[in-house]
């Protein structure tokens, strides 16, 4: 059975056996900084498929860039460290990002160039006063900064003019008012040769984020046997489209 284990601030889950791949998560807003935690069952299906997980805790600031650099350069360092024992998955990682993480996965300073995909759920790319609007007001009052760098219209110019990666499947919910992935595909399919695609499915914008908390505390019987098939056939969806993209 897969088991989590902590290396700075990655939380990396092990499948049995021989990995079939990787999958590098970051989740959104306040989630993030326990994805272990609050993506428990997503994370589990995935491993449970066989793949390796590695997902970053973070707590969101206001600088994008200098976050998605950050995830950047620890997922790497741990990619590396993985080769040096040759027990690194054959091909190249997956890249899952809910919400703020679709947007930080973007922004990653290779432009998605080393690896085979984007699973987008959820994408949000909010201005900070619509997101967190009293420290917006707090940083005009008080002169520091209350905007998100990049903006959501530079997130957008910056996709369509840095980020190379052509595959990328975006998954949203049929009872999510905050989703903007409708914006984002059309961003990416305006460029020279993209592949990507959406994917519509019954939810809201916290589907992808459980932790089967009740079940862990009271047992069995106070689970929602439903919830649990659905973030499986999510997994799976992710994973029948990332080893599609070989």
């Amino acid at each position: 059975m897969a088991r989590w284990r902590q290396q700075d601030d990655l939380w990396l889950l092990e499948p049995t056996g021989r990995p079939r791949g990787l999958v590098e998560f970051i989740g959104g807003s306040y989630l993030a900084s326990n994805p272990q935690l609050s993506y428990r069952r997503l994370l589990d299906a995935l491993a449970q498929r066989g793949w390796r997980v590695h997902a970053w805790s973070y707590v969101p600031g206001f600088d994008h860039q200098a976050q998605a650099n950050a995830a950047w350069r620890r997922f790497r360092g741990q990619r590396q460290a993985l080769a040096e024992v040759d027990a690194l998955p054959a091909g190249a990682p997956l890249r899952l990002g809910h919400s703020l993480g679709c947007k930080l996965q973007l922004l990653a300073p290779d432009g998605g160039r080393s690896s085979r995909g984007l699973v987008s759920l959820s994408f949000n790319n909010f201005s900070a006063e619509r997101s967190i609007p009293l420290l917006a007001e707090l940083g005009q009052q008080f002169r520091f900064r209350s905007e998100f760098s990049p903006s959501p219209e530079e997130t957008l110019r910056q996709v369509a003019a840095s980020y190379r990666q052509p595959h990328n499947l975006l998954v949203r919910f049929n009872r999510d008012s905050i989703d903007q992935s409708s914006r984002l595909l059309g961003v990416l399919q305006a460029r020279p040769d993209d592949a990507s695609s959406v994917e519509e499915l019954p939810g809201d914008h916290l589907s992808p984020a459980s932790g089967g908390l009740r079940r862990q505390l009271l047992g069995d019987w106070a689970d929602d046997p439903s919830r649990q098939r659905r973030i499986e056939r999510l997994g799976a969806m992710v994973l029948d489209w990332a080893e599609a993209q070989r």
